[in-house]
């Protein structure tokens, strides 16, 4: 799903899946593109627009729950994909689902009396960025995600109050977990390693060959998905030039990409050329300096101000 404010993202998703070879069809929720980004992302997605008055934090079951296939995906525009999902699709085929661990190990007993789904059979804790659905199990996962996903009280979540003992904390991914721990046998769910769909920073992975999407850790495996799960985005705000902003770049202005935009379009720091070069440097110094001088100085600050306060 996209907003006007992410069309850069989805532009570059939508080309990483293309350049890979996947050419089932896509559907692409509508939560506030202008008409020419309509256009633009229709040559290769179905637009898809909610109910008027649907928040967008329940918006991500809508289009598969209307557009159901025996086969879904459910992948976030803030990822580019690396690696042909193939393999893993055809997995899910056979009635299953098929997550990425999260780097973050949770549970919480209370998901099955709060979400009325019963006893708990504890699981890895999964990211709800992509997901593979397969099958009826795949089917009946997200229609009680769409369904249970609509007793968070968004107020308490992460992204409002971050009240930390609020059972639900991370919305839709905390409910995809209690769905998958309660309603799902063990054969039916697989969760692929952590490093198979990374975060930044992106430890130790390493681009190998940006015109080909590819990028491997030391021991040579290769990532299906880098997601950029920070709340900075490089379309919206100046940051390193990593692993995934070096990948963006390459699906938003490479010369053989299915959806090609306008240059004027994105910041300079995206575009090509060799003010564009200088400027992404020119952030990169920021971004150390921010890293090894200023972040360490204000934690150095507040210590000092906290033992003043002691004293």
């Amino acid at each position: 799903m996209s907003s006007e404010a992410y069309f850069p993202g989805a532009v570059a998703m939508i080309n990483s899946l293309r350049h890979h070879g996947h050419d089932e069809p896509i559907y692409l929720l509508d939560l506030g593109l202008t008409d020419a980004h309509r256009e633009l992302l229709s040559a290769e997605a179905k637009i898809v627009t909610p109910p008027a008055d649907t928040p967008p934090w329940l918006a991500k079951t809508h289009a598969p729950v209307a557009h159901p296939a025996e086969t879904m995906v459910l992948i976030d525009v803030d990822m580019v994909v690396t690696r042909p999902l193939g393999e893993l699709m055809a997995s899910a085929a056979g009635g299953r689902v098929i997550a990425f661990e999260n780097n973050l190990d949770r549970f919480v007993p209370q998901w099955g009396e709060v979400l009325g789904l019963g006893r708990l059979d504890r699981r890895p804790y999964v990211c709800s960025g992509i997901v593979l659905a397969g099958g009826e199990p795949g089917a009946e996962t997200l229609r009680l995600l769409d369904e249970r996903q609509r007793l968070v009280d968004y107020e308490r979540t992460y992204f409002a109050r971050n009240d930390a003992d609020y059972a639900l904390l991370y919305l839709d991914q905390d409910v995809l977990n209690a769905v998958l721990q309660s309603r799902l046998d063990r054969e039916r769910f697989e969760a692929l390693p952590y490093r198979l769909a990374p975060f930044p920073p992106f430890s130790d992975l390493e681009l190998i060959d940006v015109d080909a999407l590819r990028c491997a850790y030391p021991d040579g495996t290769e990532p299906y998905v880098v997601h950029q799960i920070l709340p900075e985005k490089p379309w919206l705000d100046p940051v390193y030039d990593g692993v995934y902003v070096r990948l963006l770049k390459r699906m938003l202005t490479g010369d053989d990409v299915a959806i090609r935009i306008d240059p004027a379009e994105l910041p300079l720091r995206l575009r090509r050329g060799p003010l564009a070069y200088a400027e992404q440097k020119r952030i990169n110094l920021a971004q150390r300096f921010r890293w090894h001088v200023g972040d360490p100085l204000r934690a150095r600050r507040r210590r000092t101000a906290v033992r003043g306060m002691a004293g």
